[in-house]
């Protein structure tokens, strides 16, 4: 089975999620595949990084599901942040580069224009952290 990791960055008491407009596909939160061997956590903390050039540590496990995409495993970890910028760029080096818009969304907002697969997990999001 395939493993994604999902570091949950929020701020404002867990009202505003990190996210990002990728260029072909529509907005979403930040996630990847955990290597062979590789623990989950360790997984979200560099997928973090790699996607938006953030480098931050104290991760807490948040939950698991195989509900996400049918034959994955999604392993979501959350982090409460303060002092990121609004809104920023990053130029993620995966599927041959792409510049990623990462900007600060409502939990309890609708999501549009996002990808159907990050609109549907929102809600579970909104739970998970309540």
């Amino acid at each position: 089975m395939i493993r994604k990791a999902v570091p949950l960055v929020t701020r404002h008491d867990r009202s505003e999620v990190l996210a990002f407009q990728h260029p072909l596909a529509g907005r979403q939160l930040v996630k990847g595949t955990i290597e062979a061997g590789e623990p989950a956590r360790s997984a979200a903390i560099r997928e973090l990084f790699e996607e938006s050039g953030l480098r931050l540590e104290g991760f807490a496990f948040l939950a698991a599901s195989q509900e996400i995409v049918r034959g994955q495993e999604w392993v979501f970890y959350h982090h409460e942040s303060t002092g990121l910028p609004e809104r920023w760029m990053h130029h993620c080096a995966d599927d041959g580069g792409h510049d990623f818009r990462f900007f600060w969304h409502p939990l309890l907002a609708k999501p549009e224009g996002w990808h159907p697969v990050f609109e549907k997990l929102l809600s579970r999001v909104n739970v998970w952290l309540a």
